[in-house]
């Protein structure tokens, strides 16, 4: 697969506080944080009970393209669906500005590398550009053809 492939290819990213840690993360502050942006956004959260736990469905937009997450507090994450690794990365830049606290770590995966068994990786503080290559390079590490 070449690399104008591999750019446009979609997953869902899921992003988690590097084991040990925590975001403090709550729907409230999830729900507000993403109001903040557009005031139209579709947020819903489902209670689902004391084996599945609740969850947050929620729209996003990024450079113009609509997205929908997921985000849950245990275990604590969100996720963006259906998004190329540009839009991942913009979506981590968003995270690390406006929900993860300073100084505290973030990992992510991806529904293919979950299906492989990649471990969570550390989201690099780097700049766009580097995180674009980070998550097309765990892409390939999944085994895509």
């Amino acid at each position: 697969m070449d690399a104008s492939q591999l750019a446009e290819l979609r997953t869902m990213y899921v992003f988690t506080p590097i084991e040990g840690q925590t975001w403090g993360l709550t729907y409230d502050s999830l729900k507000a944080r993403l109001l903040e942006r557009d005031p139209d956004e579709f947020i819903r959260i489902e209670e689902g009970g004391q084996i599945r736990g609740s969850a947050m469905h929620y729209g996003i937009t990024l450079d113009g393209e609509e997205l929908e997450g997921y985000a849950r507090v245990r275990p604590e994450g969100v996720s963006i669906l259906d998004a190329t690794a540009r839009a991942a990365a913009d979506f981590a830049g968003w995270l690390r500005e406006h929900i993860v606290p300073e100084g505290v770590a973030m990992t992510f995966n991806t529904a293919w590398g979950l299906e492989e068994d990649l471990p969570d990786a550390p989201v690099p503080e780097v700049t766009r550009p580097r995180l674009i290559a980070a998550f097309l390079a765990h892409l390939e590490a999944t085994g895509l053809e």
